[in-house]
């Protein structure tokens, strides 16, 4: 299915998460997203661990350059989550590569639909198919606290 593009050279896409690097992917999203800022470290691992983990290295270090993770029951629905690339690297086609990757490991589940929730990077997704909501109307939230 892929039409994303491939990562660029140097880089590798891996789904074993005993290679994320747990440290630094928390202090990403801990300190420098809007989405996560302060989260608690016991929190962060308990999320990674209720989920799919995915990352992007460096083939020559080794070291994780991106993080992104997907909370699904692996039959109809997915949720996208904790996406993020290092500042040094992005530029560079990573993220969009990335998320296409991720999205092409989903497709053998056969899952109807993935979402995902974004201020500032619809366009990445929309090279990938991600669209707005048809009728979000239908869907609803809840937050506690």
């Amino acid at each position: 299915m892929s039409d994303a593009p491939g990562l660029p050279d140097g880089y590798e896409f891996s789904a074993d998460p005993a290679r994320v690097d747990v440290d630094r992917v928390h202090g990403w999203l801990s300190t420098d997203t809007y989405w996560a800022q302060g989260r608690p470290r016991e929190t962060h691992e308990r999320a990674m661990a209720s989920s799919i983990n995915f990352g992007v290295y460096g083939t020559a270090s080794g070291e994780q350059v991106a993080y992104a993770r997907v909370v699904t029951d692996r039959a109809l629905f997915a949720w996208l989550a904790d996406v993020y690339v290092d500042p040094s690297v992005r530029g560079k086609g990573i993220g969009t590569a990335f998320v296409g990757r991720v999205r092409d490991h989903l497709e053998p589940y056969g899952l109807r639909r993935i979402l995902l929730a974004t201020q500032d990077a619809h366009g990445v997704y929309e090279k990938l198919g991600f669209r707005p909501l048809d009728r979000p109307e239908q869907w609803m939230a809840h937050a506690f606290g």
